[in-house]
């Protein structure tokens, strides 16, 4: 089926056709697009075993338009984080994944968990109720049918142990604060 012809009005073959430059509108909230970015490069990370520095200047450059950045800085916080403190928060998953060593979760799964973690437990970036929403939609979008569930579900679990958040903060050195390091 042919698809159809817009109406060009006057327009013949060779006419002048002045095109305007539209600016890229941003479909997503730069701190999604940011997270978005940092589990692609986690992603990589984990499952390629490739320096975290070029994973990252790799996505940056990548990019089909210029990231803002906020956006940027954002996912760098999060990627550097996540490898930083991966051992502490695989341990925190495990007693809510028992069927499975983190290492044997879907990959998109556990790096979905390791992100919002890390987000919400030991950077405090978010509220514990944003950590689940954009993480649940992390796995939506790039996970399996199940992996919302999943991901859901270990988080809420993780969330409602006060004692773990409690101590996984505790945990923290302020003077090798993550964000500082970005």
């Amino acid at each position: 089926m042919p698809l159809p012809q817009p109406d060009l009005g006057d327009l013949e073959p060779g006419d002048e056709v002045s095109v305007e430059e539209v600016p890229h509108q941003w479909t997503t909230h730069v701190n999604s697009l940011a997270r978005q970015l940092a589990l692609q490069a986690i992603y990589e990370i984990d499952s390629a075993g490739h320096p975290v520095g070029e994973v990252i200047d790799h996505l940056i450059s990548a990019y089909d338009t210029p990231l803002p950045a906020d956006v940027v800085s954002l996912m760098r916080v999060l990627v550097i984080g996540v490898s930083k403190h991966r051992a502490r928060i695989d341990a925190a998953i495990q007693p809510f994944a028992p069927e499975f060593p983190v290492k044997h979760l879907a990959v998109v799964d556990r790096n979905v968990l390791r992100l919002a973690i890390f987000e919400f437990v030991i950077a405090q970036l978010v509220p514990m109720g944003v950590a689940i929403d954009e993480a649940v939609s992390l796995a939506k979008a790039f996970g399996s049918d199940s992996s919302p569930r999943f991901v859901n579900g270990v988080l809420g679990n993780l969330m409602e142990d006060s004692a773990l958040v409690a101590r996984m903060r505790a945990e923290n050195d302020p003077a090798s604060s993550m964000i500082d390091d970005a």
